[in-house]
């Protein structure tokens, strides 16, 4: 199939539906381009090629992208027989018995898994680039990051090995590796795909699963096939009144949109990155929507400081669970240097600490919140700089203050909608001057990822981007 990554993910489902070309054959023309470009960009770090062979054999479930190759995180999803070594050293050798219930949703929807995508050590940075799996790079130009932690499948999709991956967002881990590589990244609403029994509610519902994608419609119907209520599901997401792949059928309407470039610290973004903010706006208000500037003005001071304690102790304590699964405590040697420094601070917090952290969490989320009232969309961009390169943010040489201070001036705009748990996605809708992606992100009110995905889908025919190609492509 020559013409392999032209096609989106349910494009290659319609050409098995009508027998233009069957599973094992799509299993091999993605399984070519991760062997062509591989070397270059390093973004499959697991090849579980054979599994892939036998699965596209069939017989496969009669889901929306039935015979589609597909990528999974090295991060926090379970698949039966193979590792996951979350990005380190020191969980390098465990391999998962069964599948994790994503992994069950994503097999019944119909995609054919052909291996691992590469990670940051537990998926800290905003960048992919670890002591243990290596730097991943962009196909756009391959002396810039792919961003993080989602670096890997952004780099994979992107470079159109495969036409979506699992990603995961806890603090802009799925926003950010789109925004870097020219993609479609959705970060769902809180609990919109079920964290499950093996998920442990990670992170306290600041992390959730979703696909990086090259296309509105495959976001959203990969959606519709996951993001379904767990019957023990404590605090499900609120239903949504169709399914996705209707919502983008349909008109936005006329939207309220706020936009600013407001960040936390109060400096000023790159102006490049201001100007394609500035267009985005122009855009949107010629397409008929109320557009306003105006920032959240939330307290992120108050509200970063807040989640800190909590977060720590968080990680410690799924740490706890990997080191009894591993049988041993962790050598300083095997965790980069941020990573043994969060593991430390965590397990300095007490019980009172984290309770006291997740409750002003929750106070300072309704400023957060409240600014939703009379604005249907927020516009940032999602990086405050261009894509820096490799090394600017290198987690494994520079001190952990250092690599803090520099993701907080690239990445000012994505944490609070985390900590909200509110729809966040970002648009591949420009391009810097030397080439690289540029995008802007949009985020919605609570569960209201619909009219996400019908401004989505207005933009992607009004400023369409389908036809773009990265230096290392196809």
């Amino acid at each position: 199939m020559d013409d392999y990554s032209e096609y989106d993910g349910l494009g290659l489902t319609e050409l098995v539906a009508t027998g233009q070309v069957t599973p094992g054959e799509l299993v091999e023309a993605a399984i070519q381009r991760i062997e062509t470009h591989n070397p270059t960009l390093n973004a499959v770090v697991y090849k579980g090629y054979d599994d892939a062979r036998r699965r596209a054999a069939g017989p496969l479930p009669d889901g929306p992208f039935r015979g589609v190759p597909f990528l999974i995180k090295d991060l926090g999803m379970p698949v039966a027989g193979w590792p996951r070594s979350f990005g380190s050293r020191f969980a390098a050798h465990i391999v998962d018995d069964e599948d994790g219930g994503l992994t069950a949703r994503y097999r019944a929807a119909g995609v054919v898994p052909l291996g691992k995508t590469n990670t940051p050590e537990y998926g800290i940075t905003g960048t992919t680039e670890g002591q243990h799996l290596g730097a991943c790079r962009n196909p756009w130009n391959p002396n810039h990051i792919s961003g993080g932690s989602s670096g890997g499948a952004a780099s994979a999709v992107a470079a159109g090995i495969v036409p979506l991956a699992h990603a995961s967002d806890g603090l802009g881990s799925i926003r950010i590796p789109a925004a870097c590589c020219g993609l479609v990244g959705l970060k769902v609403t809180r609990d919109r795909n079920p964290n499950l029994p093996d998920g442990f509610d990670y992170a306290l519902g600041n992390v959730v699963d979703h696909v990086v994608t090259r296309t509105v419609r495959d976001s959203a119907a990969m959606l519709d096939a996951t993001g379904y209520a767990d019957p023990y599901q404590a605090y499900p997401a609120p239903a949504k009144e169709r399914p996705y792949v209707e919502e983008i059928t349909r008109s936005p309407g006329r939207l309220r949109i706020a936009w600013s470039s407001e960040t936390p610290s109060g400096r000023p973004i790159d102006p490049e990155i201001q100007a394609a903010l500035e267009r985005t706006a122009a855009l949107l208000k010629a397409l008929g929507h109320e557009v306003v500037e105006k920032g959240l003005g939330i307290d992120y001071r108050a509200l970063y400081a807040s989640r800190g304690p909590a977060a720590a102790g968080n990680f410690a304590a799924g740490m706890d669970r990997l080191i009894a699964q591993v049988g041993r405590e962790p050598e300083e040697h095997e965790l980069e240097p941020l990573t043994w420094a969060t593991l430390k601070a965590g397990r300095r917090q007490t019980g009172a600490d984290a309770m006291r952290s997740l409750q002003e969490t929750r106070m300072l989320n309704r400023q957060t919140l409240a600014f939703f009232e009379d604005v249907d969309v927020y516009l940032t961009p999602v990086l405050g700089t261009p894509v820096p390169e490799i090394g600017f943010i290198d987690p494994v040489n520079l001190e952990p203050k250092e690599v803090n201070r520099r993701q907080g001036r690239t990445f000012p705009f994505t944490p609070p909608f985390n900590y909200s748990g509110q729809p966040s996605m970002s648009l591949p809708l420009e391009m810097d001057a030397n080439g690289l992606p540029i995008g802007m992100m949009f985020t919605g009110r609570y569960a209201d990822e619909a009219t996400l995905f019908r401004l989505a889908a207005q933009l992607e025919k009004e400023a369409p981007w389908k036809d773009r190609r990265p230096a290392v492509w196809g």
